[in-house]
């Protein structure tokens, strides 16, 4: 049997855990699932976001620059919610791109680059 990719889980950095759980209830629709003081796991819509915390040092830093893209079979729901909610604004919504998606990306608290695609065909 080939093995077959069912979703992927990111785990992306955080300065603050709690603050950054709010944002992602608030900007994203993702609700806590379960977690610890440095560690929390979201979902929505079997998608799970995984958030770690890091101190800021040399030693652990939070660099942001991670980059993950949510899949999604029509984008046009979510960018609406997304500018709703004051994520993106209107213009944000890239419509047939040359790798064939419709595609929108924002920013996290910690600067990791979050994008939805839809593939056109």
């Amino acid at each position: 049997m080939p093995i077959k990719f069912r979703h992927i889980t990111p785990v992306l950095p955080s300065a603050d855990i709690a603050r950054d759980v709010k944002w992602y209830e608030t900007h994203l629709g993702f609700k806590y699932h379960i977690g610890q003081e440095d560690y929390a796991v979201l979902l929505r819509d079997d998608q799970w976001i995984h958030l770690q915390w890091h101190a800021g040092t040399e030693d652990d830093p939070v660099n942001g620059g991670s980059v993950i893209k949510i899949f999604v079979d029509n984008i046009e729901p979510v960018f609406e919610e997304m500018v709703e909610s004051g994520s993106v604004t209107p213009d944000r919504l890239r419509k047939n791109t040359p790798w064939g998606t419709h595609e929108f990306g924002l920013y996290d608290l910690n600067k990791n680059a979050i994008f939805f695609v839809a593939d056109v065909n």
